[in-house]
């Protein structure tokens, strides 16, 4: 392919990606990812921290055997990677597993011990940036379980949209969807649940960086606390 047929290529897709954000705004999550399905089918992926499983619950029933892509950073929590074993082993989905170039061994070797605590945005990069771009480069569109309700910098995500870092569609098909809406989804479905979130974890992330939130705390409190810093560089 030509520069300029991927230069048409991608314009085409930001077009059909911006009008099914307007398209799709009140539609239900389910709908979103039939359509998002039928548009790509192999070539969608869902992203998943394994904080829980709904997106790629609710995708499972769209597109049987969807690809659900996590990243193993080397830092989670036992309980995230468990979560994570579980929904590869009862859900019908094909989990993959994705590694940054280095171990935590070697990146000490680099960079120094806990370049989480010295520079966490370089450590995200690292460990969850740059494998997840490596990643996606066989998929047209991602799922992500991002939601309009857990912090102010998430309040604008729309349903559908264009991912111009990537050059892909992004799609989030609970923008909408509130705490009581997920879990009314969790209760009726029997979706797993990383076992944090019944432990004062109200958004998981690296055991290094995430804490449990006080009340009165947005989801994403919990996360690089008194650091200014409420993204992994994932989503912007």
């Amino acid at each position: 392919m030509t520069g300029l047929q991927e230069e048409r290529t991608t314009d085409g897709l930001r077009a059909l990606a911006e009008q099914a954000g307007r398209d799709l705004e009140d539609a239900s999550a389910l709908e979103i990812l039939r359509w998002a399905a039928a548009a790509f089918g192999p070539r969608l992926c869902v992203t998943s921290s394994m904080e829980d499983a709904v997106v790629a619950h609710l995708a499972s029933r769209a597109l049987p055997g969807v690809d659900v892509v996590f990243l193993d950073t080397g830092y989670h929590f036992e309980e995230t990677i468990g979560t994570r074993d579980a929904v590869e082993a009862v859900m019908d989905v094909n989990v993959l597993t994705l590694t940054p170039l280095r171990t935590v061994a070697e990146q000490d070797a680099e960079h120094g011990p806990r370049l989480h605590d010295r520079d966490p945005d370089l450590c995200c990069a690292l460990r969850k940036v740059e494998p997840l771009e490596r990643g996606l480069r066989g998929y047209t569109a991602w799922a992500t379980g991002l939601r309009r309700d857990e912090s102010p910098t998430r309040a604008g995500t729309p349903v559908v949209g264009w991912d111009d870092k990537r050059r892909k569609v992004k799609i989030s098909p609970i923008a909408r969807w509130t705490q009581d809406d997920v879990d009314a989804y969790v209760a009726e479905h029997g979706v797993l649940t990383n076992p944090l979130l019944t432990d004062g974890y109200a958004s998981v992330g690296c055991a290094p960086c995430t804490r449990r939130v006080l009340r009165g705390e947005d989801a994403r409190a919990g996360r690089w606390a008194g650091r200014g810093k409420t993204e992994c560089g994932l989503h912007g």
